[in-house]
C-alpha cells in the first residue's frame, strides 16, 4: 500500500488510517461531524496527495486533452480550471478529473484508484500526435485549505500573488512557505472557498506544519476523507465509484455540464455514446433526506408503493444539516422536490423525501 509524504504527521496526529484507493489515508483525527463543522465555520486542512496528477506537455498536447476528455480543453484560457469525464467509447465513465490550462501545457488531477489506467488509456490515444504525457503523483504533494477563512490563513505564508485576485476555477503560481512557483487554485471538494497546493514531495509535511500554524487562531484542524466525503456530498459533487461509475448513465448523475455535446468541438471518445445514452435517460440524480434511525448508504434501494424506484449512490449524516441525508437515481416521473419514498435498509424501510442538489451552497443557503 502507497504513503504519502504526509503519512509520519497523520500518524502523529493520532489518525485513523484506512485504505483508500491503494493508498493509506487519514479517515479522521476525531469526530467526522466536528470536522465536518470545523471545515464549514472556519477551515479545515486535507492531504490529497493520493490523488493522481499528470502532466500532458508538447505541440499537441490540447489536442490530446480535446481527444479524450468530454469538456473543451481548446476553448480554456491560460490560467483556468474545468471538470471533464474520461469516457469510454460507449459514453461510460472511466473517470472524472480536473483540467488545467497552462501556458505550455495541460495538468490533470485524477481520482487515485484510476490513476493507473488513466495513464495508459491517454497514453494509448496519443498516437499520432507530438505530446508526452509524465505521472508527477509520486514526486508530488497535494493539500488543500478549504473554509471561509482558508484565504486569510493562506495569506500568511504566501508571497508574489493577490490571493483574492484568484478566481474560482482558476489557479496561480506564487511563493508558498518559502517555495516560489507554486500552484495555487481556487479549487476543492466540499462546497466552501479554499484552495489546493502541489508542491514538491519532500515539502509536503514543511508546508502542512506552516499551514496549521499560521491558522491555528484561526480554528485551523486538519481533516479527513471521512468529512471531506460528506461534505462534498452536501455540496452536490460526485464521487467516482458512487455517483459516477463504468456501469452509469453520467447523462443521469448531474455532469451535463462536463460534456461539450453542444459545442463546436467536434468529435471526441464517447461523443456517440454519450450522444445514445441521453435517448436512454430513465432517470436522474437527486437527493433524499431521512429522519429515521438508518442512515442512506450506497446501494440501499427505494420504493414507492412496494415497487423499487431507485437506489442510493452515497449517503451519510449531514454535519451542516444535523439529518441523514443521500444522492440517489431515482426514476423520472418520481424525481421532484417533495416526493416521498421509502428507503430500505436490509429490508427494514423508513420514509425518505426527495429534494433537488446541493444539499447545501454557501452561496444560497437551503
Amino acid at each position: 500500500m502507497k504513503e504519502t509524504p504526509l503519512h509520519s504527521v497523520h500518524v502523529q496526529l493520532g489518525a485513523r488510517m484506512v485504505e483508500f484507493g491503494g493508498w493509506q489515508m487519514p479517515l479522521q483525527y476525531g469526530s467526522i461531524l466536528e470536522e465536518g463543522r470545523s471545515v464549514r465555520s472556519a477551515s479545515g486542512l486535507f492531504d490529497l496527495s493520493h490523488m493522481g496528477r499528470l502532466e500532458v506537455q508538447g505541440r499537441d498536447a490540447v489536442a490530446l486533452v480535446d481527444r479524450v476528455c468530454t469538456n473543451h480543453c481548446a476553448r480554456m484560457p491560460a490560467g483556468s480550471i474545468r471538470y471533464s469525464l474520461l469516457c469510454r467509447e460507449d459514453g461510460r465513465p472511466l473517470d472524472d478529473l480536473l483540467i488545467y490550462r497552462d501556458e505550455l501545457g495541460v495538468y490533470l488531477v485524477v481520482n487515485a484508484s484510476n490513476t493507473a489506467r488513466d495513464l495508459e488509456w491517454i497514453r494509448a490515444h496519443a498516437r499520432g500526435l507530438a505530446t508526452e504525457v509524465h505521472d508527477t503523483t509520486e514526486t508530488t504533494a497535494m493539500l488543500a485549505l478549504q473554509g471561509p477563512r482558508s484565504q486569510e490563513i493562506l495569506t500568511r505564508i504566501t508571497d508574489a500573488v493577490d490571493l483574492a485576485s484568484i478566481r474560482y476555477y482558476h489557479f496561480g503560481f506564487g511563493t508558498v512557505a518559502g517555495l516560489p512557483k507554486t500552484r495555487i487554485s481556487r479549487t476543492g471538494y466540499t462546497g466552501e472557498d479554499g484552495f489546493e497546493l502541489y508542491l514538491p514531495a519532500s515539502e509536503g509535511a514543511r508546508v502542512w506544519h506552516e499551514l496549521m500554524a499560521a491558522g491555528a487562531a484561526l480554528g485551523l484542524r486538519p481533516i479527513g476523507l471521512g468529512a471531506r466525503d460528506v461534505l462534498r456530498l452536501e455540496a452536490g459533487m460526485a464521487l467516482y465509484g458512487h455517483e459516477l461509475s463504468e456501469e452509469s448513465n453520467p447523462r443521469e448523475a448531474g455532469v451535463e455540464f462536463a460534456l461539450a455535446l453542444t459545442s463546436e468541438k467536434g468529435d471526441f471518445l464517447g461523443r456517440s455514446g454519450l450522444e445514445q445514452l441521453g435517448r436512454t435517460r430513465g432517470a436522474r440524480l437527486v437527493g433524499i433526506t431521512t429522519a429515521g434511525p438508518r442512515v442512506p448508504r450506497q446501494g440501499h434501494e427505494l420504493f414507492r408503493d412496494g415497487v423499487c424506484v431507485g437506489r442510493v449512490a452515497s449517503g451519510g449524516v449531514s454535519p451542516t444539516l444535523d439529518t441523514n441525508i443521500g444522492s440517489a437515481f431515482v426514476r423520472l416521473g418520481l424525481d421532484q422536490e417533495g416526493e416521498q419514498l421509502e428507503l430500505d435498509v436490509r429490508g427494514k424501510r423508513q420514509p425518505c423525501r426527495v429534494c433537488e442538489l446541493p444539499f447545501y451552497s454557501r452561496t444560497r443557503k437551503k
